[in-house]
């Protein structure tokens, strides 16, 4: 039977007068009943770990907003804590980890079959989301993509070009890809068992997919994509994937027919017409509004959002920003484009 909420529809390849609408980071900073909860929880990492503080955030802008689906509030670096790396995040610089730049570091991590422990309150988060979201609303899981959690690893920290990453990939690449294929197989059983829990979509966010080029891109980005993407199929075939190869460029064209995503994420490096042509002809595309608009507002927002609707309105189309909202965006302004989008 055909699904009735139009994130799933559109991920089947509907084309829909009306494009479904939720937002990278929906729950998050900018919101105050987000910072109320936040500093109820005490940190960022009991937050994500409390399932019933992480379900009312994410429930959050869902009342505030009417989203067509909700995203569980996590984070991409659970599954190196899960592994064994040590994590904690430093207030107004973000997050630090231990390093994995040795085969001894690389020994210290546990098996994928232990990180489950430690993912448990995840689940539990997603069940009660399951239960306790609108009918019309979809439960979206997710995690970080393999070479983008790594980069993290390996550097212990975010860092603006990857460089530890990609000296280690070139120095040491066996080191390199027995780390990838660790996060690898973490994701999987990761994602299954938010499948499992109750979300009906998963995406794959690969946000530092960019500072890979040619063949490595292939390899370290979409390969690991198409591997989530079709061990994921096998166990639950009816589950819709999304794909965040974020700021590929030329590496968007293909993607969904490459890994086997049923909808590719664009970020705003490209256009919305770019996209029509060359990656909405495989199916659903997600996307692609700036978000400093969420800052700025005023007429440029409406415009921007009624052309990129205007733009993907020959397919299938999931709107969305074209990366997460920022902390100083303005609450009203994603009203605003939620009325632009709607049509209101």
């Amino acid at each position: 039977m055909a699904s009735s909420k139009t994130i799933l529809r559109a991920l089947a390849g509907e084309t829909l007068p009306t494009p479904p609408i939720w937002m990278m980071r929906q729950a998050g900073r900018y919101l105050p009943e987000y910072r109320a909860t936040r500093a109820q929880a005490g940190d960022f990492l009991k937050l994500c770990y409390n399932p019933e503080l992480a379900a009312e955030v994410t429930l959050q802008p869902i009342r505030r907003y009417g989203f067509d689906a909700a995203i569980l509030f996590a984070d991409i670096l659970l599954i190196p804590q899960a592994l064994g790396a040590d994590l904690w995040f430093v207030t107004g610089e973000g997050p630090r980890l231990s390093t994995i730049t040795t085969q001894a570091d690389f020994d210290k991590l546990g098996p994928v079959s232990d990180i489950h422990e430690t993912l448990n309150p995840i689940y539990e988060t997603v069940k009660i989301l399951s239960d306790a979201l609108p009918s019309e609303t979809t439960l979206i899981g997710f995690a970080g993509a393999p070479w983008t959690v790594a980069t993290y690893m390996i550097a212990g920290q975010g860092t603006p070009d990857q460089g530890p990453a990609h000296a280690l990939r070139m120095e040491n690449t066996p080191l390199f890809e027995a780390l990838l294929d660790r996060i690898t197989e973490a994701t999987i059983d990761y994602l299954s068992m938010q499948i499992q829990a109750g979300a009906e979509v998963v995406k794959i966010f690969d946000s530092w997919a960019g500072s890979l080029k040619g063949d490595a891109f292939l390899k370290y980005s979409l390969e690991p994509a198409r591997r989530i993407t079709a061990a994921l199929k096998a166990k639950h075939p009816n589950t819709p994937i999304i794909g965040f190869p974020r700021e590929a460029g030329d590496g968007y064209i293909g993607f969904a027919k490459a890994t086997g995503v049923d909808c590719v994420a664009l970020d705003n490096s490209v256009s919305a017409e770019w996209g029509a042509k060359n990656v909405q002809v495989d199916g659903c595309v997600q996307g692609n509004l700036k978000s400093s608009h969420m800052v700025t507002g005023g007429q440029p927002l409406v415009d921007e959002t009624k052309a990129i609707v205007k733009a993907f309105s020959g397919g299938p189309h999931i709107f969305n920003l074209g990366h997460g909202i920022t902390p100083d965006a303005d609450p009203d302004n994603v009203q605003r484009m939620i009325d632009a989008v709607r049509d209101v």
